[in-house]
């Protein structure tokens, strides 16, 4: 059975993956964005949200999943982390696997995985693009957000894979520290190079 190419997009904070991803998906390439599903998942309603109330009580409320409840009791504890991730973990699989099957006579699909590399995931991908761009833009990007702090923006560098070694093990770089239009040129080239190796499997 023939099956997508399946392609990692990976890349760390404020280096324009959601943008790229974005991009993938205006040219017709089905994307699954894993944070979404999760995000979806654990809204009003969501499927996870009973597990999780009952693993951790008190960590949702009338609009699902509260993330600063959450976060406060398995924040920096890897214990409890395992445990939510283990509830998350198989849903997100199971979506994913829908996913696949939905779109299995397309050339290419994308999964936009942001911690590919630090959860092993790069193993289950047939090609990893990594999206880049220079420690100032994207330094200035993160701090421009609401609620960002510079110990908050260290901490979250310090859990991913630096961006030097994404670069290094990616099959491809997208590089975001251009212009827009230069970023949609250089994915409009990559995704005629995917669909030329996924039509010569």
């Amino acid at each position: 059975m023939t099956r997508p190419l399946i392609v990692g997009l990976t890349g760390s904070i404020g280096m324009g993956k959601s943008t790229v991803a974005a991009m993938f998906e205006d040219a017709g390439v089905p994307v699954f964005d894993a944070d979404a599903e999760v995000r979806a998942m654990q809204g009003p309603g969501g499927e996870l949200v009973p597990a999780i109330e009952e693993a951790f009580p008190g960590s949702t409320d009338e609009n699902g999943v509260s993330r600063d409840a959450l976060g406060a009791l398995v924040f920096g504890n890897p214990q409890e982390l395992a445990r939510l991730e283990a509830i998350v973990h198989p849903a997100v699989a199971t979506k994913r696997q829908a996913f696949l099957i939905e779109h299995a006579s397309a050339p290419v699909v994308v999964f936009d995985i942001p911690l590919l590399f630090e959860k092993g995931g790069a193993e289950a991908v047939d090609t990893v693009v990594v999206v880049s761009a220079p420690a100032e833009t994207q330094r200035a990007r993160v701090l421009a957000r609401p609620g960002m702090t510079e110990d908050k923006f260290a901490h979250i560098l310090g859990l991913q894979t630096p961006d030097a070694e994404k670069r290094e093990r990616a099959d491809h770089v997208i590089d975001t520290g251009t212009t827009l239009a230069q970023t949609e040129v250089a994915v409009a080239e990559l995704i005629e190079k995917l669909r030329a190796a996924s039509a010569a499997r």
